[in-house]
């Protein structure tokens, strides 16, 4: 039985009336009767959004988004009012489970701060859409740095050579025009040690999160760093030209880093606190990194080298934006009031920044250097 058969079923059965509201006991009958296909996940949120009901109902639009597995904004009152009725064991003793099982349930102990959150994600799991964001971006920035190393024959400081600074995908302050190179930049990278910190950290978390969140939510937390970085370079650095995908990157770590901290005490990845001062570490050694490559280059008549400051734009998105979209596991962004009010913060900033570059560089008199 497909899924718009099941729901035609229970509404003929369930509520002939159409008051758009159905018993749970009477459905979960229904559900064991006829050997209906549904994760035993939403039985137990079904059993939930009942509890919330003062008369054991669960609104028929309810259903229908638990079924067709779509946020919802009942998800979280649910949890919050039946959780208490789930008697259900942990994801950690469940036995027998697959490599592909094992990877999964890793993930959600990685990722999601509640027992419930980490179960239902479990069984609703599907390997199908996989995880093809993270890793597009990552396959592509590696071909690309192929590419020009093996043209260029440089694999470190790459920002050096004077033809890899021609290339239409870098950000240069003298071809801001050209809009693409604000998102492009991302996938060129000063060296192979740049490429590899990035590739790491954006398999390592990125992956999970897309696996945990979905591709939407991530590829736009990803790209808003990334757009971030580059229109704040061109604000407060508007000498220097960016490459790689540190804003984006910064995104992602930043937001799974401030989500771990805001739920210290639910989440169950091991050695969380020694995992996170490595991860500060390393991406404060990164900084630092960028910071003495853009003031003391090695060769300083090679003209200004990359800005650092994606980094830190990075940041902020994800502290912000990021922390928001993971916060909200199974609840539609547009039914939250802080989605709104960062939405509308990052737009001011974008609105900002395009006036910017359009005025401020000739009423300034900005000193540019020659695009190469």
């Amino acid at each position: 039985m497909d899924r718009s058969s099941l729901l035609q079923l229970i509404q003929e059965q369930l509520d002939p009336e159409n008051t758009g509201f159905i018993g749970a006991d009477t459905f979960a009958g229904l559900v064991h009767s006829h050997e209906l296909p549904l994760d035993p996940a939403k039985l137990d949120m079904l059993v939930a959004l009942a509890q919330s009901n003062e008369r054991g109902q669960v609104c028929y639009q309810e259903l229908v988004d638990l079924i067709s597995s779509k946020r919802s904004s009942s998800f979280k009152r649910a949890i919050a009012n039946g959780q208490r009725s789930l008697p259900r064991d942990g994801l950690l003793d469940e036995p027998g489970l697959g490599v592909y099982k094992r990877f999964v349930r890793y993930v959600a102990y990685e990722i999601l701060p509640c027992e419930v959150d980490r179960r239902w994600y479990f069984y609703r799991h599907r390997s199908c859409p996989p995880p093809v964001f993270m890793a597009s971006v990552t396959l592509t920035q590696i071909i690309v740095f192929l590419c020009y190393g093996a043209r260029l024959n440089k694999w470190v400081l790459q920002t050096y050579h004077p033809e890899y600074m021609k290339s239409p995908l870098v950000y240069h302050p003298g071809h801001r025009a050209r809009a693409w190179r604000f998102l492009t930049y991302m996938f060129m990278h000063a060296g192979l040690e740049q490429l590899g910190f990035n590739a790491l950290l954006q398999l390592m978390i990125g992956v999970p999160l897309e696996m945990v969140h979905g591709l939407l939510r991530i590829s736009l937390l990803y790209l808003a760093g990334v757009l971030a970085g580059s229109l704040t370079v061109s604000i407060t650095d508007m000498r220097a030209p960016v490459v790689g995908g540190s804003g984006g990157v910064y995104a992602l770590c930043s937001a799974h880093l401030a989500n771990v901290v805001m739920n210290w005490a639910g989440m169950r990845c091991p050695y969380k606190l020694l995992r996170m001062v490595l991860a500060l570490v390393c991406m404060s050694s990164e900084v630092g990194r960028a910071v003495w490559l853009r003031f003391s280059p090695p060769l300083p008549s090679s003209g200004p080298q990359p800005s650092f400051m994606a980094h830190l734009a990075g940041a902020v998105v994800g502290v912000s934006m990021g922390l928001t979209i993971l916060r909200s596991y199974e609840e539609r962004l547009q039914d939250q009031c802080g989605w709104w009010v960062v939405l509308l913060a990052y737009g001011t900033f974008l609105l900002f920044a395009i006036f910017w570059n359009i005025f401020a560089y000739d009423l300034l008199g900005a000193h540019i250097p020659p695009p190469p």
